[in-house]
């Protein structure tokens, strides 16, 4: 499949999710069974964790479809990086999409601030960049967008197998935006 095809696969299976037609093909016990051989999901998905974020339903994908990574802010930590990156050099996928969301909780406290414990600060310390490349004031949904084109920038500059991989041309990397109150995905 070229990216040209994932990118219209992942477009068409939004548009059945926004309009309540999921095909929910590739479900079965006959899809478990092909898979126990391996899997070859088109697209890798680095998205938030947030429970309202669910990618294989809001693009319509099915049992080995996508290669969802899911980590708070959708950020680009060593543990999302290696996994996308094993995606890459041991899957086949050609297209990685790093998937902010509208009203994202990890954008609303990296805002705000504070000391949240070692942990989460060290997560949040990941979206400060996008804090910083917008205006003073800026809106939380404005900021979540900036990430997720932040993040796949990092995804290049930080790993040698995806950069060699964009670089050429077997990898896009693609940020986008999905809307809660829609369901729709906005890619930017």
């Amino acid at each position: 499949m070229t990216i040209s095809e994932i990118k219209q696969r992942l477009k068409d299976g939004n548009e059945r999710f926004v309009s309540d037609k999921l095909e929910g093909k590739l479900q079965t016990s006959n899809r478990r069974d092909e898979l126990t051989a391996g899997q070859q999901p088109y697209a890798i998905i680095l998205s938030c964790a947030d429970s309202r974020v669910v990618p294989e339903l809001a693009f319509d994908a099915g049992l080995g479809e996508l290669f969802v990574v899911r980590v708070a802010g959708n950020i680009a930590n060593n543990s999302s990086i290696a996994s996308i990156e094993y995606a890459v050099a041991h899957c086949g996928s050609n297209a990685i999409v790093v998937l902010g969301h509208q009203s994202c909780g990890a954008v609303t406290a990296a805002i705000a601030g504070g000391d949240n414990g070692h942990n989460i600060n060290h997560l949040l310390s990941h979206i400060t960049p996008a804090i910083a490349a917008c205006d003073d004031g800026a809106a939380v949904n404005d900021v979540v967008r900036k990430n997720a084109l932040l993040t796949a920038q990092d995804l290049i500059k930080r790993s040698a197998i995806i950069s060699d991989a964009v670089n050429r041309g077997s990898v896009e990397i693609i940020p986008g935006y999905y809307n809660l109150d829609s369901g729709k995905v906005d890619f930017l």
